[in-house]
């Protein structure tokens, strides 16, 4: 493929992600009840985040059931991988000037505001999306074929593979916002409909690999 033809085709798949990610977030803002428009915002890109996570977790197995090649890295799953990270950061971002309006350093020490962390279930959850949001500040970093060549493909897939990690740290993260914010029943049901599927998705994508594996040495 031509260099300038490869680039223009991840050009518009970026464009097309794009739009997709804002489509999502002006969604689930006009679906999250006015009026304050800080914690709007932050329902919004945090479901569209999670929408992209279980997205680029789902690619992976879709090719092993499809009897499709695999490899370490591919273009799609890299670029809705790297809006996925743009997402959580800009989730993080936004979610931290809801609660406290802004004083962002007041949700980790518990002396400067003894009362919120008090609430463990509030204090689990910020750590929990802020290690989920350090992930996906690494996984960004690496999401490119620079990193690819200067890390070699072991240690490179080492460190991708905290993927997973991030997305139990967000599963995490999700659950207890919506225990202490008491969201209604269909934010959880979508939520939770969302990191069921990224999880069977996965497990099936095993069981599937596995078979392959013990089908080829049989």
């Amino acid at each position: 493929m031509h260099k300038d033809s490869y680039w223009m085709r991840r050009f518009k798949q970026h464009l097309a992600l794009a739009a997709a990610s804002i489509v999502i977030v002006s969604l689930a803002y006009t679906a999250t009840p006015p009026p304050d428009v800080r914690h709007r915002l932050s329902m919004a890109t945090a479901y569209a985040g999670l929408i992209f996570l279980a997205a680029s977790l789902c690619l992976g197995p879709w090719n092993v059931l499809r009897r499709k090649p695999n490899p370490i890295s591919f273009d799609l799953r890299r670029d809705v991988g790297i809006w996925t990270g743009i997402l959580a950061i800009v989730h993080m971002a936004i979610g931290l000037t809801v609660h406290l309006r802004g004083r962002m350093w007041m949700y980790f020490f518990k002396s400067l505001h003894p009362i919120h962390l008090q609430n463990k279930q509030f204090g689990f959850a910020n750590f929990t999306g802020l290690a989920a949001a350090l992930l996906f500040v690494m996984l960004l970093a690496i999401s490119n074929d620079y990193s690819l060549r200067a890390l070699k493909t072991q240690r490179w897939k080492f460190l991708q593979r905290w993927a997973y990690a991030a997305f139990a740290l967000t599963v995490a993260h999700g659950i207890a916002y919506q225990l202490i914010e008491k969201r209604h029943r269909p934010w959880v049901l979508i939520s939770a409909w969302i990191m069921v599927a990224a999880g069977a998705a996965q497990f099936i994508g095993w069981v599937h690999a596995r078979r392959r594996i013990n089908h080829g040495r049989g």
